[in-house]
């Protein structure tokens, strides 16, 4: 692929261009080169798509006093609603974002970008130049990596330099099932995430943390940095539990105050969360004046004493720009109560929203994403974790779209919907990067979650840590799905840094005896590599196609004493599926939930079935049809991993595509 930069108005100098090569299928690295003489052509359908973007925005700011976003792929018609339809003809995909004084645009097509901006400064062009956001001449509220995000989403992000050979072969010391690119910690004990916040480019994230298990009960907050949300920086305890006569440290959440609100500061870190003693939960806040590395207690905790509640938790703060306050999402039982705030210490019930059937509820999300990418239709977005036992799933995070107008929560639907199907995903939280266009962080945000459940969580069979791991960092949307706005998940960008050489295999039959020429085995007549190592990516497409006659897909996941999980897909129900094979004595303390084969729906797309899995030595997670419903799974092989087999229950299907990419460790 190669990127193209286009100055606002064309002149006829001479502009520098290039081509570079990219990373197949998987990653792009793209570059500018000098090239005298050459630009994109005038009268081509990428320059003249850039060029009714510039004169819709245009119109757009003589109208209505503001520029518009659009994304042709994406669903934003915001800038068409300002000014009138845009031409489209001839480009695989059109983006622009915008800001008060600007905005810039992309254009794809094939295998090219083009880039055009608000800016007139053709500086960059007179010299070679990374294909990157910080040579495309912008305005100054649009941030290189709002730049840098546009890029990837038309599948031209920045380049990334390819992970050595030494990250792909396991730590010294690590144990058979310790993940390499998830968060774990090093020893002792871990479970619920905490909200990362940015500093000065700086993600911090914590997490509870029991370095006194299983001997000791009460957590603290450990906390990590990291620049992209992949590579992780261990910084160490930042809370600590029992120093303040209060209890323990427990799930809250931590904001940036960079008004002083709370008058610890401008650009103070203040974090509220639970601290439990004798069974009383209360909300207790700390605050950091040295960017989140350390935190001293308000000497007016708890800022919310208990009021005679069993179950009162994990206190979740947004900053309500709209309606001008600090609003908390807190867990009361089967009830979510919202709070407000002016200051971050004192706190005023509004509203609460109560629901049967889904046990105690705990740790709140209230967030808002645009639905399809369009603003005119911005939802609001209310989470919690939750027990689906009554409907015959594990734990998981339950959600509802609605409105909320800063004081209640009203459901569009009362339905919940599920954000991940499988057996280990709880505790989530949600995040958008600050940097961004307000389009932007509407259109996705990210989210990160405890793979683990309770109903096994102490007994799992690892000897060098415990708790299970996290996830690895999601980019979630809302996308219309069976008519319904949905949350839809992907792997975060960044994590394509740890990917590796890709294999891949062409179209083929399966059969219950597996499919021929697969890199599953690694025969000399194949020429393809086996799966080396317990960490790996594959994306396969399935197909019934006309004249087979399977039903289910398999692909198992092998050890050297025998399968140890199924990811699947079932034509006649039209589901994915994953089942954790076996009763290895590993897992035989973790009946029956272990055992239960988790599914999820989601019907072929023009006849065919996308299925990402990410596999990490203990965990897999999979992302069915471009992440509309995903499944997320501890597994725990008997043995060193061997490879996988592609086959059918019965019947054939067709094995469309296949390809493998191992993944290096993450640190």
């Amino acid at each position: 692929m190669s990127l193209r930069f286009l100055p606002s108005k064309i002149t006829p100098r001479a502009l520098w261009a290039a081509a570079a090569a990219a990373l197949a299928l998987v990653l792009v690295a793209v570059a500018i080169v000098v090239g005298a003489g050459q630009q994109p052509d005038p009268a081509g359908p990428a320059a003249g798509a850039l060029a009714d973007v510039a004169d819709a925005q245009a119109e757009a700011k003589k109208d209505s006093g503001r520029y518009g976003s659009f994304w042709l792929a994406g669903g934003d018609r915001s800038l068409e609603n300002l000014a009138r339809p845009l031409r489209t003809d001839g480009v695989s995909d059109l983006r622009a974002i915008d800001c008060a004084d600007g905005w810039v645009a992309a254009a794809r097509v094939g295998q090219d970008v083009t880039v055009r901006s608000s800016e007139q400064d053709s500086a960059v062009l007179a010299k070679a130049a990374r294909a990157g956001s910080a040579d495309i001449s912008r305005p100054d509220c649009v941030t290189p990596e709002a730049v840098d995000a546009m890029l990837a989403d038309l599948g031209a992000g920045p380049e990334q330099p390819a992970p050595a050979e030494s990250a792909f072969a396991r730590p010294e010391g690590a144990s058979g099932y310790r993940p390499g690119y998830h968060i774990t910690p090093r020893e002792n004990w871990m479970n619920d995430p905490q909200r990362p916040f940015l500093l000065d480019g700086l993600w911090h994230y914590y997490y509870l943390y029991n370095a006194g298990y299983p001997e000791e009960n009460g957590t603290e907050w450990y906390h990590l940095t990291s620049t992209d949300l992949v590579h992780w920086k261990d910084e160490g305890v930042a809370i600590e539990k029992y120093k303040n006569g209060l209890g323990d440290i427990e799930t809250g959440s931590a904001v940036v105050d960079y008004e002083n609100s709370a008058g610890f500061g401008k650009g103070a870190v203040v974090a509220v969360m639970t601290q439990q003693d004798e069974g009383i939960q209360r909300q207790s806040l700390f605050y950091s004046t040295d960017k989140g590395y350390s935190f001293k207690p308000y000497d007016g905790n708890p800022v919310m004493d208990n009021p005679g509640e069993q179950h009162w938790r994990d206190p979740k703060i947004i900053r309500d720009e709209a309606n001008d306050q600090w609003v908390m999402a807190l867990a009361e039982g089967g009830k979510i109560g919202l709070y407000a705030s002016a200051n971050l210490k004192e706190w005023n019930y509004l509203s609460g929203f109560e629901r049967k059937g889904l046990g105690i509820l705990e740790c709140p999300e209230l967030f808002q994403l645009d639905v399809d990418g369009d603003p005119a239709k911005r939802t609001w977005v209310l989470a919690a974790s939750a027990n689906g036992a009554e409907e015959g799933r594990a734990t998981g995070v339950a959600y509802w779209t609605g409105n909320w107008d800063g004081t209640r929560f009203e459901p569009s639907d009362d339905k919940h919907q599920w954000l991940d199907d499988g057996s280990d995903f709880y505790a989530a939280v949600t995040w958008d990067d600050p940097r961004l266009t307000e389009g932007q962080r509407m259109g996705s945000r990210h989210s990160i979650a405890w793979l683990n459940n309770w109903a096994y969580a102490r007994k799992l069979p690892t000897q060098d840590w415990h708790g299970g791991a996290d996830t690895v960092v999601r980019d979630i949307r809302l996308k219309t799905v069976s008519g319904k706005p949905t949350l839809v998940s992907t792997p975060t960008n960044a994590l394509k840094s740890l990917q590796g050489e890709t294999v891949t295999a062409g179209e083929r039959k399966l059969t219950p005896d597996g499919a021929a020429s697969l890199p599953e085995q690694g025969l000399p007549d194949q020429g393809l590599p086996a799966p080396a190592g317990g960490a790996y990516r594959l994306d396969l497409t399935l197909e019934r196609a006309a004249g087979d006659d399977g039903s289910e897909a398999r692909v198992e996941l092998l050890a050297e004493n025998g399968v140890f999980a199924t990811v699947g897909y079932d034509f006649e129900s039209e589901a994915a599926f994953v089942s954790r094979d076996g009763a290895a004595k590993e897992t035989a303390g973790l009946a029956p939930d272990y055992g239960a084969v988790r599914r999820t729906a989601s019907a072929p797309r023009d006849g065919k079935v996308e299925l990402t899995v990410y596999v990490d030595h203990s965990t897999v997670e999979v992302f069915v049809n471009g992440g509309e419903r995903t499944l997320t799974s501890l597994v725990f092989p008997s043995g060193a991993p061997t490879g996988l087999k592609a086959l059918t229950k019965d019947g054939t299907l067709t094995l469309k595509s296949f390809s493998y990419t191992p993944m290096a460790a993450a640190s």
